[in-house]
């Protein structure tokens, strides 16, 4: 199946005279038969500071989550030069895709997850904290389905713009040169937590240099004042931008308790 545009008309969030590439979902569906029903599906943002798409951070683990019997798509979002609402304005259409098509791709809507590495994990936790029902009367009926994903799988996610823990390449890419602190807390992920927020799976290393595990820390505590079921994995050591971390002394072992924790929760 060949990658699928988000947008066949017009984009929302673009910007006039910049060039946009346009934003695709690429799938990598498994067949109905062996699970004797709908599948579930995840959806990976790779990161990449808003600045580009990682690509080891993409199909990769779109390959992993086809081992543990998930579906998945890879989000290639706009960046930059694109600024918000661009990115979340993509994911919230790739949601509303999946389960619009649900149906059609041996998919079950109540269990369409998304996932995301550093600045994709933003893009990813904003699906969790701006999302809406879907709009009825639409024309378009990708526009009438919920853009609400039913979990978010957070990987070392850039969650907060201010300082001093944010990662002031994705406010830059995101926001531009000149953001406001006001921009920067309406982007915060921490302060937008909501009770219906999805239940979120969340890990860092502890010593990450480039997105401080404050960042993880901030999210959790919002997660426990709202009361959002979560799991928080911080590992003792390891660089930023591990991916699926298969070598790593420390950290290879959060594809299995992810894995784990989406059992639990029926995926």
């Amino acid at each position: 199946m060949e990658a699928i545009e988000l947008w066949p008309g017009a984009m929302p969030g673009a910007q006039e005279g910049v060039d946009e590439e346009c934003p695709r979902l690429t799938p990598y569906l498994l067949d109905t038969i062996a699970a004797k029903g709908p599948r579930p599906a995840v959806i990976v943002c790779p990161g990449g500071g808003y600045a580009r798409c990682a690509q080891h951070e993409g199909e990769p683990i779109a390959q992993w989550l086809n081992r543990i019997g998930i579906s998945a798509f890879v989000l290639d979002y706009r960046v930059a030069p694109s600024k918000h609402p661009a990115p979340l304005s993509d994911a919230q259409r790739a949601v509303r895709i999946v389960r619009a098509n649900a149906e059609a791709w041996g998919i079950d809507p109540s269990r369409i997850g998304i996932l995301g590495f550093s600045a994709g994990g933003h893009v990813a936790g904003s699906t969790g904290v701006f999302f809406d029902e879907g709009a009825p009367e639409a024309e378009d009926p990708i526009e009438r389905c919920s853009s609400r994903p039913d979990v978010t799988i957070l990987c070392y996610p850039v969650i907060t713009l201010t300082e001093p823990f944010g990662h002031q390449g994705s406010r830059r890419h995101l926001l531009g040169e000149e953001s406001s602190e006001e921009q920067a807390h309406s982007m915060s992920l921490e302060r937008h937590v909501r009770p219906d927020t999805p239940p979120v799976f969340l890990w860092y290393t502890s010593d990450d240099e480039v997105v401080p595990v404050e960042n993880a820390l901030l999210y959790a505590a919002a997660l426990r004042r709202e009361r959002v079921p979560f799991e928080l994995h911080s590992y003792e050591s390891g660089r930023h931008g591990l991916g699926l971390a298969e070598e790593h002394p420390y950290a290879a072992p959060w594809t299995e308790a992810c894995e784990r924790w989406l059992r639990i929760r029926g995926f």
